[in-house]
């Protein structure tokens, strides 16, 4: 049986899951603060998915938790990560693409201001994604095999590794293998 961690899962801790979340809550298996270290053995979890979770750590945490989410994986294991895309939320802005914003306007009126708030998600997000800084930061983190998906699309060829998807118009996904 293959063992999958929702990391990050707040809310949506959907069955077949080992659902992880820094707070205790309805669904979650166990709450633990990954910077902290989360309280599963080495080499345990066949792949894990986290969706629009790693931007709530500022820069210098981001490392240590995908090495602790490294750690946790099986040896050729996976980690797909969705993000939000600072590409595509430039993109929009710069061709006033006001449709593209999840903010409305009994928030804020301006374009820029909701580039602004959807970018920092009401302050809770601390770190801003694109395709080639994540590539990075997993590089030199020890991932390999590093590619750029799609929603609802894997390269891994792993049964159900898509079935978190959300939030394709403003996600990047990305995948690589331990």
């Amino acid at each position: 049986m293959l063992q999958r961690l929702n990391w990050g899962c707040g809310p949506h801790s959907p069955y077949g899951w080992v659902n992880s979340d820094i707070e205790a809550g309805p669904g979650v298996d166990v709450a633990a603060d990954i910077r902290q270290g989360l309280p599963f053995p080495d080499n345990h979890f066949d792949y894990i998915v986290s969706i629009h979770v790693l931007p709530e750590l500022a820069y210098r945490e981001l490392d240590p938790a995908l090495v602790e989410l490294r750690r946790v994986l099986k040896p050729n294991g996976v980690l797909r990560l969705s993000l939000p895309d600072l590409d595509l939320a430039i993109n929009a802005y710069r061709s006033k693409d006001v449709d593209y914003f999840l903010i409305g306007d009994e928030e804020v009126q301006s374009l820029a201001g909701k580039l602004i708030v959807q970018l920092l998600w009401y302050g809770r997000s601390r770190s801003m994604f694109t395709w080639e800084f994540t590539k990075e930061l997993l590089e030199r983190t020890g991932y390999r095999d590093i590619t750029r998906d799609a929603h609802l699309k894997t390269s891994s060829g792993l049964d159900g590794i898509t079935e978190l998807d959300n939030r394709p118009l403003e996600s990047l996904f990305i995948e690589a293998r331990k």
